[in-house]
């Protein structure tokens, strides 16, 4: 039986049984809905679950359960070369980044299918996750390296697999195990962020499994995630700020901004503030302690998004002038939404294998962690969790620069906060066949960015770079920033 008689399949309960050949597994998948969480709308799709053993060097090891999806291409004699995403994180499930990005595929999905699998320890897939005390993240303003040996000694203890088999390294087996069990020829693998190093390294492991691959929001192999994270997010604030004093309505009203920020750090840092604000998700007015660990990560993600950076500008002239209300209920917000999207365990099996243990720590620049808002808190905090956290499998190769003539399409924000363009320029140091693009005043993560979707579609469809006509990008829409809370300036 074909895949083109089994997509015209009708009725209330499709079951597909899919081969990959001779001694290969194959994958029932059955009609369902997937979703981006309660709340949100059910999308149409065909769902089932792959046995994999926990450590694939050893069939006997205990086995875990990957999560698939497929969400059929709109054409009903598609290609058999799906798209797949590769969330970010490390640590978010795909078919939820999928489902809350969904609008930006459906050009990609005009003749393929979209085929979904949560990496290993996140989602559905044997999700590994620490359990976390939302009131303790949300209320408590001081949480020391201490508290984080506490922390990752109780979660391991708690973990339900062997966290080191949920590397990436062993999480690439999985999805050509997926591909071989639904008989697809050929990848066109689209990852963001951390999802980035996941895709070139399939590309890597797998160069006849794969048709094209998107990476945006580029992670270089050779580069260890950690040391440059404050001061890359220091630079992204600063140009943001800079770009305010620049704007004239911005500047006019919100003077000295960059003093301002330089001021409530200084002053957080000396004592969190105490703050009445509305739980987000109960409305019920709470009252939380901010201090400066809680002012960065709000800012931080503030600075992801060209949505959120038009607010950053208002928030912290609010603050300066003694309303905290608003920069301690984005804290909140954030907060629980890093909380339930990302699975930890997973989070620190990559950290702990894939970064942190190939840190040249003469090349870090102290001074600079030390001088930006974040600090070295979120350093040191790596370093003291994965002194515990045992490091999985790494393939030999992993921490190179991919060498290939495979088609690739590098997307980047020039104000994006944790993966700037020149990360993209360190990942295509041995590509042969590629396209990089760069977004002015953009983010982190291009796809739903202006015509960007489309372009990925034309580059998917003709598996070849030079198929990709940028000059729309010129034309992409930049938030206003907002001088008020009615909204963004006209």
């Amino acid at each position: 039986m074909t895949r083109i008689t089994l997509r015209n399949l009708t009725g209330s309960l499709a079951l597909l049984m899919l081969c990959g050949g001779a001694g290969a597994q194959s994958l029932a998948l059955e009609e369902c809905r997937i979703s981006a969480g309660p709340g949100f709308h059910g999308i149409k799709a065909r769902c089932g679950t792959l046995r994999r053993p926990e450590n694939p060097a050893d069939p006997d090891s205990p086995s875990i359960e990957l999560r698939v999806a497929v969400v059929p291409a709109l054409n009903l004699n598609p290609e058999n070369d799906p798209v797949v995403p590769i969330a970010g994180g490390p640590g978010q499930g795909t078919v939820e980044f999928y489902a809350m990005m969904q609008g930006a595929f459906e050009p990609l999905r005009r003749n393929r299918d979209i085929l979904l699998v949560d990496q290993r320890g996140t989602g559905e897939s044997s999700r590994m996750d620490c359990p976390i005390d939302d009131d303790a993240i949300i209320f408590e303003s001081e949480f020391t390296l201490d508290d984080t040996i506490e922390f990752i000694t109780d979660c391991l203890e708690q973990l339900p697999h062997d966290p080191r088999y949920f590397t990436t390294s062993v999480a690439v087996t999985d999805l050509e195990a997926v591909r071989v069990a639904l008989g697809y020829s050929a990848l066109n693998l689209y990852g963001v962020s951390y999802g980035t190093r996941v895709a070139q390294h399939f590309a890597r492991r797998y160069p006849d499994s794969t048709r094209t691959v998107v990476i945006d929001g580029v992670v270089p192999p050779q580069l260890s995630l950690g040391p440059e994270i404050a001061t890359e997010s220091q630079k992204a604030v600063d140009n943001i700020l800079a770009r305010c004093a620049e704007d004239e309505a911005c500047d006019a009203r919100f003077p000295d901004l960059e003093a301002t920020f330089v001021r409530i750090v200084a002053e957080l840092r000396e004592a969190p503030v105490e703050v009445t604000v509305p739980h987000p998700n109960t409305g019920r007015t709470e009252v939380i302690s901010l201090g400066d660990g809680q002012f960065a990560g709000a800012v931080r993600l503030l600075a992801y998004s060209p949505t959120t950076i038009a607010l950053l500008p208002l928030f912290i002239h609010e603050a300066g002038q003694g309303n905290w209300v608003p920069i301690a209920g984005q804290y909140m917000m954030t907060a629980l939404q890093m909380s339930d999207m990302l699975a930890l365990g997973m989070h620190n099996a990559v950290m702990c294998t894939e970064d942190m243990p190939f840190l040249d720590r003469t090349t870090i620049d102290y001074a600079g962690i030390d001088a930006s808002y974040m600090g070295s808190f979120q350093l040191e905090t790596l370093e003291a969790m994965c002194e515990l956290w045992p490091a999985g499998p790494i393939d030999v190769e992993f921490k190179v620069p991919l060498a290939t003539d495979l088609p690739f399409l590098l997307l980047s924000g020039d104000a994006d906060p944790i993966t700037p363009p020149r990360y993209a320029d360190l990942a295509a140091a041995d590509l042969t066949n590629f396209l990089p693009l760069v977004g002015t005043h953009q983010g982190h993560g291009q796809i739903a960015v202006g015509c960007t979707s489309r372009l990925i579609a034309d580059f998917v469809e003709a598996a070849d770079p030079a198929a990709v006509d940028p000059e729309c990008l010129e034309r992409s829409f930049v938030m206003p920033f907002f001088l008020d809370f009615s909204g963004p300036s006209p």
